[in-house]
């Protein structure tokens, strides 16, 4: 078992910024990836980033350039940095990792994009 603990989710206005973090508990050793993934109101979880243990990333088309995901490894801890924030970007941001068990997520934090 994994346990993931989001943080730092909150209300923000158009153009600015948020961090979110999760930590790793748990079984930490079965993890492979680790990652990032939406879901607004009336819309079906999506991607937004990955990254591997070796540190390879992935991201949604749509956040390139304006998010960033980076993990410490030492603290079990993966970060998402979000710039340049859009209305459209408001949702339940979920913390996924992915492992040779099955996925596991946290439970959500809310980020509100106001315009």
């Amino acid at each position: 078992q994994v346990q993931l603990v989001e943080s730092g989710g909150g209300l923000v206005q158009a153009g600015g910024s948020l961090r979110l973090s999760c930590a790793a508990s748990g079984n930490i050793f079965s993890i492979i990836t680790m990652g990032w993934y939406r879901q607004a109101p009336g819309k079906q979880r999506e991607l937004v980033a990955t990254i591997t243990n070796s540190g390879t990333t992935n991201y949604a088309d749509s956040m390139k350039g304006r998010f960033t995901i980076s993990r410490d490894n030492a603290k079990n801890t993966v970060y998402l940095q979000m710039n340049s924030l859009k209305p459209e970007d408001t949702a339940v941001y979920y913390c996924n990792a992915g492992t040779g068990h099955g996925p596991f997520w946290g439970q959500g934090t809310q980020v509100t994009v106001s315009s």
